[in-house]
């Protein structure tokens, strides 16, 4: 088997994993009954209304 010649740094392992850590705000679509912006598949908090229904009471 492979075997590593020389040992991995704490600063290459931490740089890869901190490759994945995403500093992004989440996506937002436009509700279309009231026109505020909501998070996608997402029953909208301002209105309720969800897949053209009203989905909870709010």
């Amino acid at each position: 088997m492979a075997v590593p010649k020389k040992k991995t740094s704490k600063a290459k392992s931490r740089s890869r994993r901190a490759s994945n850590w995403k500093l992004e705000a989440p996506p937002r679509s436009i509700c279309p009954q009231c026109n505020e912006a909501k998070l996608p598949h997402v029953v909208c908090p301002t209105c309720g209304w969800y897949g053209g229904r009203q989905a909870i009471e709010v």
